[in-house]
């Protein structure tokens, strides 16, 4: 599989999932004013700014989404695609060094950096400023040298500093404090404009002392192609648009934020790290990507992608039977769960409720119910619960003293704390009144009046 990104953009484009925008556009508001709009109308092109102010660098968004984007990218079908994650992330093909990466072409160093020249954008009012939002952070654990990447929000400082925020206190946040603890800077690397697979691989919930890269090479059922950086002891994906290479600072800390987060909340949160940046490296004709903050598909799909086939993951190792997983858009991908499954003994439900917390800190609630619901259609999901369920006996509430949650959740306390909840919305397992159903033999007879409704290419 290429893990070139403009291989797979090539092929949407030929399928017509591109657009391309000529016209002038401010690198404020605008673009996300847009997105948004396109977001109400449940539309999801690929869209490409080709002429942002100030800036020689066209802008990609909406790269990351829907769902079927990122199945394309996989090569899998839409419906396949939690499991197959689930699946490819186990494997660990390793590394593929290449000596010169086409990100090569293009270098400021030192003094001859200048951020202002990439087209970041201030997407919304609440915005502290510009922000890159598709980075991915590239680092080194200073005890083990595993390797981290991951999305960390950076807010544009000056021509050479950017604002970065490690608020998920997961694994950069602990190779940073590894490295503050002795008195050393963390170098660090941010790639922009990546093939999808890795910006999914990106998200994989691993053991701390084992590296990424490898396990993002599982996507691609092959060796993660990687290239060195100049100034930093640094591999990088070896595709990337644009490279910025320099240190996170230690015993330094700059206000950061307010910032339009997942949520659809600003939020003020932040641990206000600063990374200096000591080289920029880029394509001929790089293309910088930028994802669509807030409540967006492209800001939300790969995060609840990730969760479902971690999930899935973790329950097909104590649970027969399981059906799908489903980390709802309503849930801004991350805060809910609804599994489905065939109940062969009682208890099982509860059974998928505590190993699906285990999982993730940042789920806060998990549906479970009978594999006859469609866990992708939430009005199936409501229905179970509604028709299915009694408080005093199919909910479990652990209180909030327990569970750590989101930093990013406005409604957790000040130490982040959640209260976590379980919902078993599954039927006893004999004796409950049957489900009207259609008989199939009758559905197929009655196709033939489709045409008369204009259902004729359904």
């Amino acid at each position: 599989m290429n893990q070139d990104w403009r291989d797979l953009i090539e092929k949407l484009e030929a399928k017509g999932e591109v657009v391309r925008i000529p016209g002038h556009v401010s690198r404020d508001y605008e673009i996300s004013a847009l997105m948004m709009d396109l977001e109400k109308k449940h539309r999801y092109p690929m869209v490409i700014f080709e002429n942002v102010a100030d800036s020689s660098f066209p802008v990609v968004t909406n790269a990351l989404a829907p769902r079927s984007r990122l199945a394309a990218a996989m090569g899998v079908a839409e419906q396949d695609l939690a499991a197959e994650y689930g699946r490819r992330i186990q494997l660990r093909p390793g590394v593929r060094k290449i000596d010169r990466a086409p990100f090569e072409a293009n270098l400021m160093q030192e003094d001859q950096v200048d951020l202002t020249r990439l087209p970041i954008l201030t997407h919304f009012p609440i915005d502290a400023g510009p922000y890159i939002t598709s980075g991915l952070c590239v680092a080194r654990d200073p005890e083990t040298g595993a390797e981290t990447l991951g999305f960390h929000r950076m807010q544009l400082k000056g021509r050479n500093k950017l604002g970065i925020s490690f608020h998920s206190r997961q694994r950069l946040w602990e190779y940073f404090r590894r490295s503050e603890e002795k008195g050393q800077n963390l170098e660090a690397a941010v790639v922009i404009g990546i093939h999808p697979n890795i910006a999914l691989g990106s998200m994989a919930l691993i053991p701390y002392h084992e590296g990424k890269y490898s396990a993002i090479g599982g996507l691609f059922e092959a060796p993660l192609e990687v290239s060195g950086c100049r100034t930093v002891n640094l591999d990088v994906p070896a595709w990337a648009e644009i490279v910025l290479e320099g240190e996170i600072l230690a015993g330094v800390r700059e206000q950061e934020g307010p910032f339009a987060e997942f949520t659809n909340y600003a939020c003020y949160r932040s641990t206000e790290n600063v990374f200096r940046v000591k080289a920029v490296q880029y394509r001929e004709g790089a293309l910088f990507h930028d994802i669509t903050p807030g409540m967006s598909s492209e800001h939300i799909t790969i995060v609840a992608v990730q969760r479902e086939g971690d999930v899935l993951n973790a329950l097909n190792r104590t649970l027969p039977n399981i059906k799908a997983v489903h980390a709802p858009f309503s849930s801004c991908g991350l805060f809910h769960c609804y599994i489905s499954m065939k109940k062969i003994a009682e208890g099982q439900p509860q059974q998928a409720i505590f190993a699906a917390l285990g999982v993730d800190h940042n789920i806060k609630m998990v549906v479970v119910v009978d594999e006859d619901v469609d866990v992708f259609d939430e009005r199936e999901v409501l229905w179970a619960m509604a028709t299915r369920l009694q408080a005093d006996r199919g909910v479990t509430i652990v209180p909030q003293h327990l569970g750590m949650g989101c930093t990013l959740d406005p409604s957790t306390d000040e130490l982040s704390r959640t209260a976590k909840m379980g919902i078993d919305a599954t039927k006893p397992m004999s004796g409950y009144v049957p489900t009207i159903e259609i008989d199939d033999s009758v559905r197929s007879r009655v196709q033939r009046f489709w045409p008369d409704l204009g259902l004729a290419n359904e």
